[in-house]
């Protein structure tokens, strides 16, 4: 039962360590473990079921948005707007998944981008609510349970969108790891095979879209509520591109791939973009062709053969 907060626990030391040590840095600390949350829902959906999704800001920008709201016309308590956004997020992922799961593939792929735009275009339009192409602004967030504020310096932002982080790769790895976990990687291997095994293959895809939602969800409300403000962007083509890209990045369906290729390429574009805000994207597009002509499993056998060898 302790093997599944292995990864969790190292994941919240090492962001202890940066918290503590890098009291400068704190923001990008926030926005790198908000973003790994993000990139790991992701996984679940393309890494695990095996569904090429371009719309998973869909759900992101649901949970940001219903966050959002929450806190400026009901209640600014934090862990309430993490349920409400969690929630949403989990709501759309179940609603939409029940029509898009009935197809795959390409077909699949270009409905998840439909869904997208109409949560865009819906947003949009609800300007008494979201606040259309101005964003969502004006509410504040209480202190975490009536004590721990939001400072100026993000140094309870960064714990709290830590601690979120943490748990969300914990419910992960024992999801996945679990018997629905393994029934849901066969579906990824063979959906035929196992659908003749008397595996309800819609039902355990629609289960685990949801929880993905539901993770996604959460980091758009963390988003949300460690910026104080919700943008039409949140929503839109470039956050789904992007997340897709760091899954990549670090490799898709084994958990931790999410978190390093949303670290590597959240790290990549800050240094990039401080060095060059006008040419950032050169360096993102130079690693990314480095990792499809030499994928990481063939670097690290590179490497360890040169160090194997100089010992």
């Amino acid at each position: 039962m302790a093997l599944p907060w292995r990864e969790p626990l190292i994941v919240l030391a090492l962001g202890l360590v940066a918290w503590w040590a890098l009291p400068d840095q704190l923001g990008l600390l926030t926005r790198i473990a908000i973003t790994a949350l993000f990139v790991l829902s992701l996984d679940l959906v393309v890494g695990i079921a095996g569904l090429a999704t371009l719309g998973h800001a869909a759900l992101f920008g649901a949970g940001a948005y219903a966050a959002g709201i929450f806190a400026l016309h009901t209640h600014p308590d934090p862990l309430l707007g993490l349920a409400v956004g969690i929630g949403a997020g989990a709501l759309l992922a179940l609603a939409s998944g029940a029509f898009l799961l009935r197809y795959h593939g390409f077909t699949f792929l270009m409905l998840t981008v439909a869904v997208a735009q109409i949560a865009a275009s819906l947003a949009q339009k609800a300007r008494d609510w979201t606040g259309g192409d101005d964003g969502l602004t004006g509410f504040s967030m209480a202190p975490i349970f009536g004590r721990f504020a939001f400072d100026l310096e993000g140094r309870t932002a960064a714990l709290y969108a830590l601690v979120a982080l943490a748990l969300g790769l914990y419910v992960a790895r024992r999801v996945v790891d679990s018997p629905f976990g393994l029934a849901v990687r066969g579906i990824h291997e063979n959906r035929a095979r196992m659908a003749a095994l008397g595996t309800p293959v819609i039902p355990r895809l629609l289960a685990m879209y949801t929880l993905a939602g539901a993770m996604a969800g959460a980091a758009g409300a963390l988003s949300a509520q460690t910026n104080a403000i919700v943008g039409l962007d949140s929503l839109s083509f470039a956050v789904s591109a992007e997340a897709l890209v760091m899954l990549i990045l670090g490799g898709a369906g084994r958990l931790r791939g999410a978190l390093i290729g949303a670290v590597v390429f959240t790290l990549l574009h800050h240094t990039a973009a401080s060095i060059n805000p006008y040419h950032w994207l050169f360096v993102i597009g130079a690693a990314l062709m480095a990792v499809v002509l030499v994928p990481p499993q063939k670097a690290w056998g590179w490497l360890r053969a040169r160090l194997g060898a100089r010992a």
